[in-house]
């Protein structure tokens, strides 16, 4: 038996996209666009992130992403981890992993294009336990065997 090629599509569910290059209509007060963000990752993630830098190359066909530069902030035994990198045409993809719980992370990301544009943001990754309750904050359950939630889905602990 043979496994098949890997096949590589990130997922759109981390996608971050410049909206800060779109026309302003003229004399429209011209104010600075909210801070970039993914969605939370767990420590034990390693998940695929996207950069699409589409928008800053408008009108500018065959314009790409040359390289890019990564630095992650805090950056110290345990934080997060750059795994690795890739470019397609006008998006970068970012593999991450590991992390401090309670800790949101800042990467600034600065791209290089085939045609000489320098693009640099920082986007921001909150890194959250999300994969097991934390220790001592046992979950409710009923006398089936099922978990007990709030009107958000949170698990109702004895500490809640």
């Amino acid at each position: 038996m043979t496994n098949p090629p890997h096949v590589f599509h990130p997922s759109n569910a981390r996608l971050v996209l410049l909206d800060d290059f779109l026309p302003v209509p003229r004399g429209a007060a011209v104010t600075a666009p909210p801070a970039l963000s993914w969605p939370a990752k767990d420590p034990g993630d390693v998940l695929d992130y996207q950069l699409d830098i589409a928008p800053a190359l408008i009108g500018n066909e065959g314009d790409a992403i040359a390289s890019l530069d990564v630095a992650i902030t805090p950056n110290g035994p345990g934080d997060l981890a750059l795994i690795s990198t890739a470019a397609d045409g006008a998006s970068a993809v970012l593999w991450l992993g590991g992390g401090q719980a309670g800790t949101t992370y800042g990467l600034a990301v600065t791209v290089s294009t085939t045609n000489g544009r320098a693009i640099a943001r920082t986007i921001r990754l909150p890194v959250l336990a999300l994969s097991a309750p934390l220790p001592g904050d046992a979950g409710l359950d009923t006398e089936a065997g099922l978990g007990l939630t709030d009107e958000t889905g949170a698990p109702l602990t004895l500490l809640s």
